[in-house]
C-alpha cells in the first residue's frame, strides 16, 4: 500500500475522525523563539462537545478496529510513515519555526518517529505481543481433571495521548504512545500541545489520510486542541477512554493521574513525568580521562538547550583532583557555550526561575553566554556538598533546561548514599574504569531501584528505539514504574490479558487456535514452543 500527499495547507482546524473542525474556544498562536513572533494560523480550543465526539467516534471505531488482523494493522502504521516521509520537508519547517529547534535535529525527529511506527509494524508480524498461552485439558488428571485453559492479550480501548513540547514528533501525535496504542488495537484520540499546533495538524493529516487509505474506521484517530485543565481532564474522564499516554510536568502527570483514579471506572495514566537523570564519576575515571569527560557532559547538558527528560542535570562524585579536573574543563566549555532558543517563553520563564532557586542554595561554577531573545536559555552549572543536597528538596527538582548540579562527596559510602536518597529517575549513568569495578558493583543494585535505563561511560540524552529499551521508572520519572514509553514493549501497556476456559474449538480467537494458525510462538503447557 502506497503513501498519499497529505494537504500541507495549515487550517488551524482539529481532526475528529476524519472531518476538520474549527474549535469554538480560546485562539492560540504557535509562536517563533528564535523570531519572537507568533505564526498563523490561529488555532481556537476544543470543548466538552468535541471530546464528547472524538471519544465517542473513538468507541464506535473500537470493535471493527481490534478486529483487524496483525498485518491490516502493520500496513496501517506503514502508510503513516510513508505519509509523514511525502510531507517531512513540510513538517521540519514548520517544527523549525514552532520549536527554535534546528533543521538536522528535526530530520532526524522525522526519522526517529517513522522508525518507532515501523518497529511497532514488525512487533505485530512477529506476533509475540498476544501473550499466546495454552494448558492443554488434562481430563484424566487425579484428584481433579484440569480443563482446558488459553489466554491472549486483547486492545484495552480508546487511548488517550497527550503531546509533549520538547518532542514535537516523536513523543507528539504520532509518536511512541500513539504509534503503540494503534499497534495494540487501541483508537486514539490525541490532545496536540500548545508549543507546536502547525506540526500537530500537519502529522495528523498524515495519519487521517492513512486512516482513509487503509479502510480503517473514521474514529481510529482523532485531533483535539485545548487547554490542560479543561479539555485535558474532560478527556481523561471520559467514559469511552480506557488508558492515557502522557510526558510533560509532574504537576500536570498527577493531576490527570488524580482525575483517572476518581474516575467511577479508574483508567491507567502512564506519565513521564521528572528526572534529573543523576551521572556517577567514579575515582579512576575521574583519575584517567576527568577533563574529557568534563567536556563531552557539557556537549550533553546543552544539547536541545538542555530541553530533554535525559538531561543530565546531576553529578555526583567524589572530592578530588579528578573531579577538579572535570569541573575545570566543563566550566571552560560552558563559558563558550552560545545562549539558544528554548521552546516557549513558558519554558523559558520556569527554567529562569529554577536555575536563580539553585544560585540561591548552591555554589555557582559558571553561565554560558547570554542571549538577546526572550526565550534565550543561558546555561548554568552549580555545585554543592551532599549534605546540603540531601536536605534541601529544591536541590533535587528537575530544572528543565541546560542547567546541572555537581555533588560533591566526601567518599565512596556517601556517594552511594547519595544513590540511595535520590527520587526515582529515568537514567542513571556511570563512568567507571577497570579499576572502578568493584566500587561500581556495590553502586549497581542500588541503581537498579531508582532508574529505568542505566548506562556505563555514555551520556544519558538520545533513547535508542529498540525492543530492549526502557524509558520509564520509578515514580516521578513515571507514573508507573513497570512500564515504558520507548521500544517494543511500549505496547504492553494498551493490552490486557483475557483467559479462555472450555471454549469451544470453533470459537477460540485465532491466535490460540489449535493447529496455530498464525504461526506464532506460543507457550504450550508451560514450554514455549512453534507447533
Amino acid at each position: 500500500m502506497t503513501a498519499t500527499m497529505p494537504d500541507t495547507r495549515l487550517t488551524g482546524q482539529m481532526l475528529i475522525a476524519g472531518t476538520p473542525v474549527r474549535g469554538t474556544g480560546t485562539p492560540i498562536h504557535a509562536f517563533d523563539p528564535a523570531a519572537g513572533q507568533e505564526l498563523p494560523p490561529a488555532y481556537h480550543y476544543g470543548d466538552q462537545s468535541h471530546v464528547d465526539a472524538a471519544c465517542s467516534a473513538a468507541a464506535a471505531a473500537f470493535a471493527d478496529y481490534r478486529s483487524a488482523t496483525s498485518e491490516q494493522r502493520a500496513q496501517f502504521l506503514e502508510v503513516i510513515a510513508a505519509n509523514i516521509e511525502a510531507i517531512a520537508d513540510a513538517i521540519v519547517d514548520r517544527a523549525t519555526a514552532e520549536t527554535g529547534l534546528p533543521h538536522a535535529r528535526l530530520t532526524g525527529e522525522v526519522a526517529r518517529t517513522t522508525g518507532q511506527l515501523r518497529l511497532f509494524a514488525d512487533v505485530l508480524r512477529e506476533g509475540s505481543w498476544n501473550g499466546a498461552r495454552i494448558d492443554p485439558a488434562l481430563p484424566d488428571r487425579t484428584p481433579l481433571p484440569r480443563p482446558d485453559i488459553r489466554q491472549r492479550s486483547i486492545a484495552l480501548g480508546p487511548v488517550a495521548v497527550f503531546g509533549a513540547s520538547n518532542f514535537p514528533l516523536a513523543f507528539s501525535v504520532a509518536g511512541g504512545d500513539t504509534a503503540s496504542a494503534l499497534a495494540a488495537g487501541c483508537p486514539v484520540v490525541v490532545k496536540a500541545h500548545d508549543a507546536h499546533p502547525g506540526t500537530s495538524e500537519l502529522v495528523g493529516r498524515a495519519i487521517t489520510d492513512a486512516v482513509a487509505a487503509t479502510g480503517m474506521p473514521a474514529g481510529t484517530f482523532s485531533l483535539l486542541f485545548g487547554s490542560g485543565p479543561e479539555l485535558g481532564i474532560a478527556l481523561v474522564t471520559h467514559r469511552a477512554i480506557k488508558a492515557v499516554g502522557f510526558t510533560g510536568s509532574r504537576t500536570a502527570g498527577t493531576a490527570l493521574v488524580a482525575a483517572a483514579a476518581a474516575r467511577p471506572e479508574p483508567v491507567p495514566v502512564y506519565a513521564e513525568m521528572s528526572s534529573i537523570n543523576p551521572v556517577f564519576l567514579l575515582d579512576g575515571a575521574l583519575a584517567t580521562r576527568g577533563a574529557d569527560l568534563g567536556r563531552a557532559f557539557v556537549g550533553s547538558l546543552t544539547m536541545g538547550s538542555g530541553q530533554f527528560c535525559t538531561n543530565p542535570g546531576l553529578v555526583i562524585a567524589v572530592d578530588g583532583p579528578g573531579l577538579d579536573a572535570f569541573i575545570a574543563a566543563a566550566r571552560d566549555a560552558l563559558a563558550q557555550s552560545p545562549a539558544t532558543p528554548m521552546l516557549t517563553p513558558g519554558i523559558s520563564e520556569n527554567y529562569a526561575t529554577g536555575v536563580a532557586t539553585l544560585s540561591g542554595q548552591a555554589d555557582v561554577i559558571v553561565r554560558g553566554q547570554a542571549g538577546d531573545s526572550q526565550t534565550s536559555c543561558c546555561a548554568a552549572l552549580f555545585a554543592t556538598d551532599a549534605k546540603s543536597f540531601l536536605d534541601s528538596e529544591s536541590l533535587q527538582a528537575e530544572v528543565f533546561g541546560a542547567s546541572s548540579l555537581i555533588v560533591r562527596c566526601a567518599d565512596a559510602a556517601e556517594m552511594r548514599t547519595v544513590a540511595q536518597n535520590i527520587e526515582g529517575q529515568l537514567t542513571a549513568t556511570v563512568h567507571a574504569d577497570e579499576s572502578d569495578y568493584e566500587a561500581a558493583r556495590e553502586l549497581l543494585p542500588l541503581l537498579e531501584l531508582k532508574a529505568g535505563r542505566i548506562l556505563f561511560d555514555g551520556w544519558p540524552t538520545g533513547v535508542e528505539v529498540g525492543h530492549a529499551m526502557v524509558h520509564g521508572g520509578p515514580y516521578p520519572a513515571t507514573s508507573d514504574s513497570r512500564s515504558t514509553s520507548v521500544g517494543a514493549r511500549a505496547i504492553e501497556r494498551f493490552l490486557r490479558p483475557v483467559c479462555y476456559q472450555d471454549v469451544p474449538k470453533s470459537l477460540l480467537p485465532s491466535p490460540i487456535a489449535d493447529g496455530n494458525p498464525d504461526h506464532l510462538w506460543r507457550r504450550i503447557d508451560g514450554h514455549l514452543q512453534q507447533d
